[in-house]
């Protein structure tokens, strides 16, 4: 049993978590630091070493085993199925491509249907496969560290000569169990986002290209001519419109071959004629650093479209439908019904466990927007109604906010808020934040007021209602900022726009007591001074506690003392 612990304890110590993302949440950084807090209790009890071990397979082992299983085996399964789909479609579209374009239309247009049956196929298994990556990496943040955390806490609670050490690990558990439902919360807000994602990805399997964003990658097939002849080269290429640079990397690198990455710079880009060239799909470019004219062959039609809309080629602009519902406005309107929806709810039902975080009926929110936002009496809603339930009116008000046609916090400000949340430094993430405030336009901010306002009257209840700011961030997080472009990389900032909500909330009287001194940048502490960061919660790091000496001494020598 001693050789188990301490091969344990040497895995813990050893065991580095991989997290997706450029920066840590505190939970996060919290947990990562957990296994090597774990590793030195581990240690410290084993200098006096009597234990109960009954439970570790019930609370450790199975659970390890069964994630193991039923999450990484299952994502094996989601790898085989990607590659096999992979390798199929590929091999189809590289015969696809060599039909010639003098074949009759309808032989083209059943081999068109029968590429784009495969594509859609990969499609699906490649989003899957990613999606699963991302929910393994994910989970694994807590439904690995909570089974070690019980495990633990097993330990200590059946060890006769560690009343003291237990005494010490309550205080970190809770801490720690803290930061694990802190980072739940963030996922399940991060998975909802991203399954919507997924799914309007899959809506529109074809548009590889996000609106607004200038760089495009993928394939192209470009025609070299040998002594010997003509071939089609496979490149992965990757084209940045600011600076018209594209880079192309060969994928059938031959043995021997010198030829390595291309760096170009664009001078033109213009659609190739079908009758002029025996394949299909094709568009001419030329470069400041080749003579003549570079041929290259897409995926696709729509593929083309979107990589001559990206070099500004002689071809209409391509724009994938995209079905929006109708956006609502920061408007006199909206501010009645963000006021009167406070007020009912503070009114009567600010004591509602889990209040916004509990979805009221699609239909009676849906029922409520439309009687308040009708054109021709809006606003003559009475919210004190017993008509509105309570989960109505906070599920409208949400509704509401997310459907903005620019969320409260503003695109502009997305990424500074967001860098603000990710600084280690806690005084500069205050200060950043504070002076981000103050550069919202006047409609915003008073908006901002308004709904954090009563978001810290929400928390106040807290004992009844159950709603902490860290509760309160991860539900208003993503319906008071956005990223302007749905990526899975902005998903994974989510649980850093939960962090501005909550730091809002938690400093409302400073932050809106008035603009900082300087709101032109955010204040940067002194050089000499120690910059308050975050420290990860720890125990092993705690004093020692001496052993209680009883002296059979009197009440009135032991008072004096």
């Amino acid at each position: 049993y001693s050789s188990a612990v301490q091969k344990f304890s040497q895995t813990l110590q050893s065991f580095q978590f991989d997290f997706i993302g450029d920066t840590l949440t505190d939970d996060e950084i919290n947990i990562a630091e957990s296994f090597k807090e774990f590793a030195e209790l581990l240690q410290e009890v084993e200098l006096e070493r009597s234990m109960m071990v009954q439970n570790a397979s019930d609370l450790l082992i199975k659970p390890l085993e069964n994630f193991r299983k039923e999450q990484i085996g299952f994502t094996k399964e989601r790898k085989k199925k990607f590659e096999k789909d992979g390798e199929k479609f590929y091999s189809m579209l590289d015969r696809h491509l060599h039909l010639s374009s003098k074949k009759k239309e309808s032989q083209l247009q059943e081999a068109d249907l029968q590429v784009d049956k495969e594509r859609h196929n990969f499609f699906e298994s490649s989003l899957e496969y990613v999606y699963q990556i991302q929910e393994v990496q994910e989970s694994k943040k807590f439904s690995i560290v909570e089974p070690v955390l019980a495990f633990l806490h097993s330990l200590f609670t059946y060890n006769n000569l560690t009343v003291e050490l237990t005494q010490d690990f309550l205080p970190y558990k809770q801490q720690l169990q803290l930061s694990l439902q802190n980072t739940r919360n963030h996922f399940s807000s991060t998975r909802e986002e991203l399954e919507d994602l997924k799914k309007r990805m899959k809506e529109a399997p074809l548009t590889c290209k996000l609106p607004g964003q200038p760089t495009i990658e993928g394939y192209l097939y470009t025609q070299e001519k040998w002594a010997l002849g003509i071939s089609w080269v496979k490149y992965y290429c990757q084209y940045e419109k600011e600076a018209k640079t594209l880079r192309m990397t060969p994928m059938d690198q031959k043995p021997g071959a010198k030829q390595g990455t291309l760096d170009l710079t664009l001078k033109s880009c213009v659609r190739r004629k079908t009758d002029s060239i025996d394949k299909r799909f094709c568009f001419d470019i030329e470069t400041n650093e080749r003579s003549g004219t570079i041929t290259l062959q897409a995926l696709s039609e729509a593929n083309r479209r979107l990589w001559m809309e990206a070099m500004d080629g002689k071809e209409p602009i391509y724009h994938s439908p995209i079905t929006k519902q109708e956006e609502m406005e920061l408007n006199e309107v909206g501010f009645k019904f963000v006021r009167k929806c406070i007020n009912a709810v503070e009114t009567k039902g600010i004591t509602t466990e889990g209040i916004y975080r509990t979805v009221g009926s699609n239909i009676q929110v849906q029922k409520l927007l439309n009687a308040f936002f009708d054109p021709k009496c809006p606003g003559d809603v009475d919210l004190q109604s017993s008509d509105w339930d309570i989960k109505t009116i906070t599920s409208s008000l949400k509704f509401y906010l997310r459907n903005l046609s620019e969320p409260v916090m503003t695109y502009r400000l997305h990424k500074e808020l967001v860098s603000a949340a990710k600084s280690e430094n806690l005084d500069y993430r205050l200060g950043a934040i504070h002076a981000l405030v103050y550069k919202l336009p006047d409609k915003n901010r008073e908006m901002l007021e308004l709904l954090i306002r009563h978001l810290v009257n929400i928390c106040e209840h807290s004992r009844e209602n159950l709603m902490s700011p860290s509760n309160m961030g991860v539900i208003f997080g993503p319906t008071l900022m956005r990223a302007q472009e749905d990526t899975v990389a902005a998903m994974m900032n989510i649980k850093f726009q939960n962090i501005v909500v909550e730091i809002l909330i938690e400093h409302f009287a400073k932050i809106y007591s008035g603009p900082p001194e300087d709101s032109a940048a955010p204040p940067v502490p002194p050089p000499r001074v120690t910059a308050r960061r975050h420290k990860p919660i720890t125990i092993s790091k705690r004093p020692l506690r001496e052993r209680p000496v009883f002296f059979r001494a009197s009440v009135g020598e032991g008072e004096g003392e």
